[in-house]
């Protein structure tokens, strides 16, 4: 079984003034095998997930004897879920290379190839978004995820359904609707357009909201979920029937698979979406979205265009990414030296 060496952390932003930053894992094994995580840092900067990683996690990693990649749950514990993730997934990368296992293949994957979807952002001008919708329809995606906001979302809505009659088109509200009768008048005439799902429509702990309106329309709702009892919650208030699946969210692959295992058995439906701007966050994605209640179109792979830090990039072709079933891991070599290269930030912990 492998132990644990080393801990290193890098604080990484895209080259070139490209706004997105993560801070990557790499934990290092006493055989010489590493194993890679990734943690998007969101708006309020990196500092909970770098400082649990540097004076919690990563101390009591080291020495750890990985029987099973679920042994590092206890020091997944000690951080923030963006933390936990990186943690967890760089867990189960090194145990699976010193294993010689495909990642998908050691949390169960049965799919051999992911059908993939996009996700587009508002723009001022419909003309503009309607053009995006058509470059990833283009592009084989057969699924949209549209982010709506109060006083702009049936517009929008209604212009790509005109243009886009078969399209799956999910509405994702950001939390930013209340139960006000002008809010569920809105809401109501979203589902009146046949989109797949309405995704957080109200603040994430109101699952008694989420409830009354899933009774109220046909479309699913997928409200926000980032553990294991919100998920049994919101299954048991029938506040939803569809799973946004983030490890980022839920602290982690191990989690991830648990919360997968019973969204499926409850009937929901369920997609995946990767984080992270350096492809090590949706290569773990990809690996999680082949498991069989994974029924939708998931937000995997890269956008193209950019640097690619693994290798091969994780790249939709046609709509679909196929999942690496005969390279140990992630599936995918990591470019260390450039990501050592571009850290602005560097932490190692050794045994």
């Amino acid at each position: 079984m492998p132990q644990i060496h080393g801990c290193d952390a890098f604080r990484v932003a895209m080259p070139r003034g490209r706004r997105p930053e993560s801070v990557l894992v790499r934990l290092r094994g006493q055989d010489g095998t590493v194993g890679w995580g990734e943690a998007a840092v969101a708006s309020g900067g990196p500092r909970p997930v770098w400082t649990d990683i540097e004076e919690r996690m990563g101390p009591a990693l080291i020495g750890l004897e990985l029987e099973r990649p679920e042994d590092v749950s206890a020091a997944a514990e000690l951080g923030c879920p963006g933390a936990a993730a990186a943690i967890d997934t760089a867990c189960w990368d090194l145990w699976c290379r010193a294993k010689g296992m495909p990642l998908a293949h050691a949390l169960g994957g049965t799919r051999t190839s992911i059908v993939t979807g996009a996700r587009i952002t508002p723009e001022p001008l419909l003309e503009t978004v309607v053009g995006r919708v058509n470059q990833a329809v283009g592009a084989g995606h057969t699924r949209v995820t549209l982010d709506v906001r109060p006083g702009w979302d049936i517009e929008p809505v209604r212009a790509i359904r005109q243009a886009f009659p078969a399209l799956a088109l999910v509405a994702d509200a950001g939390h930013a609707y209340r139960e006000t009768p002008e809010h569920l008048a809105v809401l109501e005439g979203l589902d009146a357009y046949g989109i797949l799902a309405i995704e957080r429509p109200f603040p994430a702990g109101d699952l008694a909201a989420h409830a009354r309106l899933q009774h109220r329309i046909g479309a699913a709702i997928a409200p926000a979920v980032g553990d294991l009892d919100t998920l049994q919650a919101a299954i048991s208030l029938e506040a939803g029937r569809v799973l946004d699946l983030r490890a980022s969210a839920m602290g982690g692959l191990t989690a991830a698979r648990s919360a997968h295992d019973l969204a499926y058995a409850a009937g929901w439906d369920v997609w995946c979406t990767g984080t992270g701007a350096f492809g090590i966050g949706q290569a773990a994605a990809v690996a999680l979205a082949a498991l069989p209640g994974v029924t939708l179109p998931s937000e995997v792979s890269d956008p193209a265009g950019g640097p690619a830090f693994v290798s091969p990039p994780v790249r939709s072709s046609g709509g679909v990414v196929g999942v690496p079933y005969t390279q140990a891991g992630l599936g995918h070599e990591i470019d260390e030296a450039r990501i050592e290269r571009l850290a602005s930030r560097r932490l190692s912990i050794p045994a």
